[in-house]
């Protein structure tokens, strides 16, 4: 477990395949995903090179903040001072973040001082709805 007094912890989950819900048939869960962890300032689409519509990315056009890696449950915590982040993982050779606000920053997450911030990163690239 990773605890942290000030900025970002949390876990990185997978879904795939049929996530529709089908009577007498369990819910499929995510499942935990080992990978890296990228921290960025507040990063807009204009600010990242697009895989078409998809929610993965060539490269990303704004200074990396910090990295790290997840554990093999897909946890992870990486210390920050306060301010706002953009999160984004790394999936197959690119990097992956699917959450947008009004003003098109991707996946923000918001450190207050001597705060943890909890983070639930779910790639769904390869899921069906």
């Amino acid at each position: 477990m990773f605890v942290i007094t000030e900025g970002i912890s949390g876990i990185v989950l997978e879904e795939k395949g049929n996530q529709m819900p089908m009577k007498g048939a369990p819910a499929n869960e995510p499942q935990a995903f080992k990978t890296v962890v990228y921290v960025y300032p507040p990063t807009t689409l204009s600010q990242v090179t697009r895989l078409g519509q998809s929610a993965e990315y060539t490269a990303i056009h704004t200074p990396l903040v910090d990295s790290v890696a997840t554990d093999s449950a897909g946890r992870f915590g990486i210390a920050l001072p306060p301010g706002t982040y953009s999160i984004f993982v790394k999936y197959k050779d690119h990097f992956y973040a699917n959450l947008f606000d009004a003003q098109n920053r991707i996946n923000l997450y918001t450190v207050e001082a001597g705060k943890p911030t909890q983070a639930r990163v779910l790639i769904n690239a390869q899921a069906v709805y």
